[in-house]
């Protein structure tokens, strides 16, 4: 992944906030992340899509736009939270991280995989089986960071009521977003899930 320009216009998100009981082994995870006062990542400008995204949206249009036009928060409960782990240890189980470099020969490009696939490809699964489950698109964002390393990586960053939660083929464990070590750039609009904004306020955005 490489930088890009960031472009214009602020998107904000619109909530249902209503409690609910999530699964008792990840209790004390939810109620620290409900309770933060950065629970939700702080979106700015809208800007330049992944070029990986872009190419993957020709050919499968049908799973890149939103259903509801409009931000969604979902409400968190036990079967939503088993749902998001049950896919992300599906996922990390059955698919073997790789580079598109390795697999394809080319430096990015975005798929579903089928015994491997690179970050990204992880996330297009993960966001497609839940959409599947009846998960709204526009609470499953397609996420691109810089990781511990400042290597380029790509997550899923699943959108509820107790805060912004990252699906990640590097662990099994769903975390909030700010109990990871990355530094997010940009992710999916909730309004929109064809466009992009950034999570930085500077002008740097990963490619």
């Amino acid at each position: 992944m490489t930088l890009i320009k960031k472009l214009i216009t602020t998107t904000s998100a619109i909530a249902m906030i209503v409690l609910a009981t999530p699964a008792v082994a990840s209790e004390s995870v939810i109620q620290k992340s409900a309770a933060s006062n950065s629970a939700y990542m702080k979106v700015y400008n809208e800007t330049l899509p992944p070029i990986g995204f872009v190419q993957f949206c020709k050919t499968a249009p049908q799973d890149c736009g939103g259903t509801l036009g409009e931000a969604v928060r979902v409400v968190m409960n036990k079967a939503r939270w088993n749902d998001l782990n049950s896919v992300n240890l599906k996922a990390n189980e059955t698919v073997e991280a790789i580079m598109d470099i390795d697999l394809y020969n080319v430096e990015e490009y975005w798929t579903y995989p089928g015994t491997q696939g690179d970050c990204e490809d992880f996330v297009l699964l993960k966001r497609k089986k839940l959409m599947m489950m009846g998960w709204p698109s526009e609470a499953l964002l397609i996420t691109v960071l810089r990781d511990e390393n400042n290597e380029g990586h790509a997550v899923l960053t699943v959108s509820t009521d107790k805060g912004d939660f990252i699906l990640d083929n590097r662990r099994d464990e769903i975390l909030p977003w700010a109990a990871t070590d990355y530094t997010y750039y940009k992710r999916q609009s909730q309004v929109n899930p064809w466009r992009w904004v950034s999570l930085k306020s500077n002008k740097l955005a990963l490619r």
